[in-house]
């Protein structure tokens, strides 16, 4: 194993959008969402242990979440400074710059992979095989890498990036320049992007050298470079919670995305498919888990149903009884019951803002 491979795992979300299961107190990342017997931040520490030596992994996320982590990852017990408990949500460009300054203080020679800690990937052999060539082209460029899926449906729910496949631009047969980055697009422009086949889903999984990350922060998010590479802040020292939670409020709230990758030259998509989804809804979860005979998503230790076909049904402690109901989110948690249509899911935010505005936190 590779001792100047590193792992960056993003763990500091709050799931809002598998509400009621995930709440702020147990986002999804923390939740075995699946039913596999395994969490999802643990499957993903699993995966890139087998990338990088786990003294090489490190862990952002909030500061009411380290005890969460140290419970599901013993192993990074004994590695408890490479948790880092941010004070506030700034998103992944400041998340991203305080794990590259703090490695590469100690590895300048790091090349790493940032990964959301909430995706699931089934075909975990070809996830690693392409990690490593990654690994191998950022380790001789000077280049920014992202991981691109090739799609199999036009898909709303999903960014997406288009490739250039000119053969002078490419750095391998399956890895391309970027041309350019989209949006979650509607219908329409999704159908054309399939059409073209110029395009793949955007897994928001990155690769590069600390120096390649470290240069474009400086190029194009001076503020936060500065803040973060600061020799002010004591990195790997008693001082540098206090010293990284001054740094976080002065941040500015900024995606990777945006503040870098569409921005900077020397982007490149490695386009392959490894099982990917990034299960950021119950309908990404519907269609990823074993249907029954009816075309339902069960994931209740007790449902009795007659006439419901198309439904996903999560509950804990009760027996769910269905009547007639097709096409249908139903969930139960310990304090909240939700009956959702599936092609209303996009709604549960604004139904999780009514009931914050009228019961404060006490559901959410």
């Amino acid at each position: 194993m590779n001792e100047n491979h590193y792992a960056v795992i993003m763990a500091g979300g709050v799931g809002s959008r598998f509400w009621p299961m995930s709440k702020t107190a147990t986002p999804k990342q923390f939740l075995d969402i699946l039913g596999t017997g395994e969490t999802l931040i643990r499957q993903t520490f699993t995966r890139l242990s087998k990338i990088c030596p786990i003294p090489n992994i490190y862990i952002v996320t909030s500061k009411m979440y380290k005890n969460l982590v140290l419970e599901q990852l013993p192993e990074m017990r004994s590695f408890a400074h490479n948790i880092l408990c941010e004070p506030v949500r700034r998103n992944t460009a400041p998340c991203i710059a305080y794990a590259s300054a703090k490695i590469m203080k100690i590895n300048p020679n790091a090349k790493i992979i940032v990964a959301p800690s909430d995706h699931i990937i089934m075909k975990e052999n070809i996830f690693l095989e392409v990690v490593n060539a990654a690994m191998e082209e950022v380790a001789k460029k000077d280049c920014l890498m992202t991981l691109g899926i090739t799609p199999s449906r036009p898909d709303t729910g999903y960014g997406y990036i288009q490739i250039d496949d000119t053969e002078d631009k490419k750095l391998t047969k399956d890895i391309f320049k970027v041309k350019t980055f989209t949006e979650k697009p509607n219908l329409e422009m999704a159908e054309f992007f399939i059409e073209s086949g110029d395009f793949v889903w955007n897994a928001g999984i990155f690769i590069w050298s600390v120096k390649s990350i470290y240069s474009a922060l400086k190029q194009y998010l001076p503020d936060i470079f500065e803040l973060f590479f600061d020799e002010k802040i004591l990195y790997n020292t008693a001082y540098e919670d206090a010293d990284v939670e001054k740094t976080y409020y002065a941040c500015p709230n900024i995606s990777i995305d945006y503040g870098i990758m569409e921005k900077a030259n020397n982007v490149y998509v490695y386009k392959t498919d490894f099982g990917w989804s990034d299960l950021g809804t119950w309908v990404s979860l519907f269609e990823n888990s074993e249907k029954d005979s009816d075309n339902n998503v069960v994931k209740s230790v007790d449902v009795v149903e007659c006439d419901s076909i198309n439904n996903i049904v999560v509950a804990k402690n009760k027996l769910v009884a269905l009547q007639g109901l097709d096409n249908y989110i139903v969930v139960d948690s310990d304090d909240v019951l939700l009956v959702c249509k599936k092609t209303d899911e996009q709604k549960i935010r604004n139904l999780v803002d009514a009931i914050k505005r009228k019961y404060g936190e006490k559901y959410i």
